[in-house]
């Protein structure tokens, strides 16, 4: 066959996928970096209530809403503080790890979109961990805050000067806000139903939980979504054929193959079937 004839070769309905331990080891390495950044942010502590305080009057400053408001209504009965703080302490991880895990699995392209994202909006929690050391409004004695994961339980930190396992003076940005809100955008840009905008209810509700329990600040929760808009600015989504390609391939493709065979039939009925001659003048006469 020449080059004229020759059918160009079929591109992949779907992108591949990276290879599945290559992306378990890259996930890993990004966790421990993740943890080492905020055990060298920790230490800090002194910076980190100048700052708490320096916060909380920016925060009245801007006329935002206080964070007692959201608390108060946490604190009418002891199962509301109980599930805040067991949302807090348990869904964090496990819903972005489910995230990403089910992009793998059924859109690739996303996937390895939403992975830079997230990796990008990490790396520069974790500078800004380094540069800003943040008290949480649960220690601010001056927030007039509970610290409802220590009254009501469960609890995920120690005291401070014990707790070797985080640092809990990381207030600004709150990554449990941006990695929600990701996990929102992601299955929104990735999916099509028109249930899809259910999604926003996760960053939503994380946010209550975060600024009820006296976790993070309203301006944790802003620094997070601006970061997250940076990221989403700079990483290149995919293409909107390859997340359309899980969901109507099948169709298209029996489309495709349809016309296909329409035009194949009418081509060899113009092949097979004679074309009528003209009659010669003066016939039958």
């Amino acid at each position: 066959m020449n080059a004229r004839t020759e059918p160009a070769e079929a591109e992949p309905a779907t992108p591949a996928r990276p290879p599945v331990v290559r992306e378990l080891l890259l996930v890993a390495g990004l966790f421990a970096v993740y943890k080492l950044g905020r055990q060298l942010a920790a230490g800090h502590t002194g910076e980190a209530f100048r700052d708490a305080r320096d916060v909380w009057h920016a925060e009245r400053w801007l006329h935002l809403p206080g964070e007692g408001t959201v608390q108060s209504l946490l604190l009418h009965g002891d199962g509301l503080a109980e599930a805040a703080n067991a949302y807090y302490a348990t869904v964090h991880f496990p819903a972005t790890l489910a995230f990403l895990v089910w992009l793998y699995l059924r859109r690739p392209a996303h996937y390895t979109w939403s992975r830079r994202v997230l990796a990008a909006v990490t790396a520069a929690a974790l500078l800004l961990h380094l540069a800003f050391p943040l008290a949480p409004p649960r220690m601010l004695a001056a927030t007039g805050l509970v610290d409802t994961a220590r009254v009501y339980g469960p609890s995920v930190y120690g005291p401070p000067q014990t707790d070797h396992l985080s640092n809990q003076f990381a207030a600004m940005p709150s990554l449990h806000f941006g990695w929600a809100l990701m996990v929102a955008i992601g299955l929104i840009v990735a999916t099509r139903s028109r249930w899809r905008w259910l999604w926003l209810l996760h960053p939503l509700l994380t946010l209550l939980v975060i600024v009820g329990t006296a976790n993070h600040y309203w301006l944790d929760a802003i620094a997070a979504a601006a970061l997250l808009g940076v990221a989403l600015a700079l990483v290149p989504p995919p293409r909107r054929a390859a997340g359309a390609a899980g969901t109507g391939g099948s169709a298209g493709a029996a489309g495709t193959a349809s016309a296909a065979a329409e035009a194949g039939r009418d081509a060899r009925a113009l092949v097979l079937v004679p074309a009528e001659r003209p009659a010669p003048v003066g016939a039958g006469r």
